[in-house]
């Protein structure tokens, strides 16, 4: 993808999944929320008019450091050349290394009956989702303000059995793009398909509300999902890693 692509897509997926406040300063996006997450706690470069000199560095991290939380940066390809390397040299740990793949809404997304998809959180996801994260006791009230405050249209899907909640995930819809995040399916109900059923209904959901492709997020050693994800057509475009002290 181009550098124009990737900050289009980039901004889609900072949208998607909201901070409870964001700032730009030097051509990066400051996020925060409590904690919560490391892509809502983080300082990604949205152009390639992002700095990096020492004294940026210091002022960027700076509001964590204030706040008690560590100074986290997600470097995509639009972060300078040389951040990585300076952060390394400052002792940074590099983690998490990721990838961004994204796929046409061919005839491979189809909506499975099994599948639920409500336009705002009820209460019995907000509660399965987070035992199934896990989120922290200390965050889950800052989980649902974030999740409450995307903007539609987005759908949050479930799969049910017997009224027990087996699998989650969430879609947002952002222009010709829906973006998937957070497959969630419960360690007794694996192997049975319903990440694929999750995935596919999602982007049939999103195709229904305008979008062309679906893109995702998918941690680069996730061996269990990255065959799903190729089968569907998805292609990784870019990636990206986090540094942390």
């Amino acid at each position: 993808m181009s550098p124009v692509e990737i900050s289009e897509l980039e901004q889609r997926a900072l949208r998607a999944w909201p901070a409870l406040e964001s700032r730009s300063n030097f051509g990066w996006i400051q996020r925060f929320a409590g904690g919560y997450t490391k892509r809502a706690n983080s300082i990604n470069a949205i152009g390639h008019e992002a700095h990096f000199t020492p004294d940026v560095m210091a002022e960027l991290e700076r509001p964590y450091r204030e706040r008690g939380q560590p100074p986290i940066w997600r470097l995509t390809p639009l972060a300078p050349a040389d951040a990585d390397a300076a952060l390394a040299a400052r002792g940074y740990r590099r983690i998490d290394e990721s990838l961004v793949q994204r796929a046409a809404l061919d005839e491979r997304f189809s909506p499975d009956p099994v599948v639920r998809i409500a336009a705002s959180p009820p209460s019995g996801w907000l509660a399965g989702f987070a035992g199934l994260s896990p989120v922290a006791p200390h965050h889950r009230e800052t989980m649902t303000r974030m999740l409450r405050s995307i903007a539609a249209p987005v759908g949050f899907a479930s799969v049910e059995e017997d009224g027990e909640p087996l699998a989650f995930a969430l879609g947002v819809v952002d222009g010709d793009h829906v973006g998937l995040f957070d497959v969630l399916v419960a360690p007794t109900a694996r192997r049975r398909g319903l990440a694929r059923r999750l995935t596919q209904t999602i982007g049939a959901w999103g195709r229904d509300h305008g979008a062309c492709f679906a893109y995702l997020q998918v941690v680069a050693t996730n061996i269990a999902a990255l065959p799903l994800y190729a089968d569907l057509g998805f292609e990784t475009v870019y990636s990206y890693a986090y540094r942390v002290p």
